[in-house]
């Protein structure tokens, strides 16, 4: 991939469907009785692997790919049928940890497969808390995918304090909470998004019934916009739509403080989600400290995040974010290897990053790691550069933003 900048961003744009609240719509659309339609739905490489795990267990979804509708006929949380292969998880964590939280519960035995990516990210994380509710669930050295799933006599509720602040973990056990006798409870030091609690209750308590649902824009994808239009001269922009849920609404705190220009307009609730419209316009950025309280509500804008400090003045500093070394690379690595290149002042810490920004940066060859989030963040970079810079294996983009390029080509000028 090819780019030249400085262009400005402008215009008014639509981002697709939210990940984290896609992969847990189907989850659930497929356990509950009836049906469910999912309409502005992600179909992007991770939520996919989660709808063919669904499919290869008995249950019927039918996919709108113009429409970005999602059709789910479900049939009640006993109702999955034992999977004739491995389900294959493919790069999506998502997947593979919220899933094992519903086989937990189930009467047969399953595998669950990834790519050579996932297969090296961490899964003890869920295996044990799994394994403290009765889940009969190993891994490669206990700790690694593929993960098999056996029968268990009965699952019984925990109380259970996250040693690490993850979603994905917290939500694990919810969805194994629903095939468990007596009280769960999940602790958080630090607030993590919270899609699944308020899913779980959408749907209803006991017996789930199927529901319409509405996936706002993804503000993980709303980012690297929001970032572009904060650093690059004269752009203004407005992102249609996009999911404000607090807990996951750190970015747009971060660039506030940081000095960016951001409003949300329209504000509303649909199906327990908070939505609405952003408006951002250039503003001269300046280096902060993030607290390690909202290390948890941006922990996918990381890089992003980065790329704003690189063109801000001052130092900014992010620290208690070590969950970035277990995504699909280590991100704090990459961001380093990466912008250095470009003629950043970067620094790694164990557990982030030091930031010295600067007024201008030089167009270079970059790599994405074949990470999306990595390449759409040095895609922002990129158009903040004169000249050209060229970024290898940009099709990682397809795991949660497929249309990426096309939307940042609309909008520029």
């Amino acid at each position: 991939m090819k780019i030249e900048g400085i262009k400005a961003l402008r215009g008014e744009i639509k981002i697709p469907g939210d990940k984290s609240i896609s992969h847990r719509a189907v989850m659930l659309g497929s356990i509950s009785k009836g049906e469910t339609t999912i309409e502005n739905v992600l179909l992007s490489e991770d939520t996919l692997r989660t709808i063919e795990c669904f499919r290869e267990m008995g249950i019927k979804i039918d996919i709108d790919g113009k429409e970005n509708r999602v059709r789910i006929q479900g049939k009640g949380i006993y109702s999955l049928e034992k999977p004739s292969k491995p389900l294959d998880c493919g790069n999506s964590g998502t997947t593979m940890r919220l899933l094992a939280g519903i086989l937990g519960g189930q009467k047969f035995s399953s595998t669950l497969i990834g790519d050579d990516s996932l297969s090296k990210r961490p899964m003890d994380r869920i295996i044990i808390p799994l394994t403290k509710m009765g889940v009969n669930i190993k891994g490669e050295e206990n700790k690694y995918p593929p993960l098999r799933i056996y029968p268990s006599d009965e699952l019984q509720g925990i109380e259970y304090e996250l040693p690490i602040a993850s979603a994905q973990v917290k939500s694990s056990i919810l969805l194994a909470s629903i095939y468990s006798k007596g009280r769960t409870k999940v602790i958080e030091k630090k607030t993590t998004r919270d899609h699944t609690e308020r899913m779980l209750e959408y749907f209803g308590q006991g017996e789930f019934k199927g529901k319409e649902i509405y996936v706002p824009g993804d503000i993980s994808s709303a980012s690297f916009f929001i970032v572009g239009a904060s650093i690059i001269k004269d752009s203004s922009i407005v992102i249609k739509d996009v999911g404000i849920n607090p807990t996951r609404s750190g970015i747009i705190d971060v660039i506030k403080a940081m000095g960016g220009n951001i409003r949300i307009e329209n504000i509303r609730t649909i199906n327990n989600e908070p939505i609405g419209d952003i408006f951002v316009s250039y503003s001269p950025l300046k280096g902060i400290e993030l607290d390690e309280n909202i290390i948890g509500r941006l922990i996918d804008e990381i890089p992003v995040i980065a790329v704003a400090a690189a063109f801000a003045e001052g130092t900014t500093i992010i620290r208690n974010a070590e969950e970035l070394k277990y995504k699909e690379t280590d991100r704090i690595k990459a961001m380093v290897n990466e912008l250095r290149k470009m003629g950043a002042d970067i620094e790694a810490l164990s557990d982030g990053l030091i930031i010295n920004g600067k007024k201008s940066l030089n167009p270079t060859n970059m790599n994405t790691y074949n990470d999306h989030r990595i390449a759409m963040a040095l895609s922002i970079a990129a158009l903040n550069i004169m000249g050209e810079s060229k970024i290898t294996d940009t099709q990682c983009v397809n795991i949660s933003y497929p249309n990426f390029y096309e939307t940042m080509w609309e909008i520029l000028e």
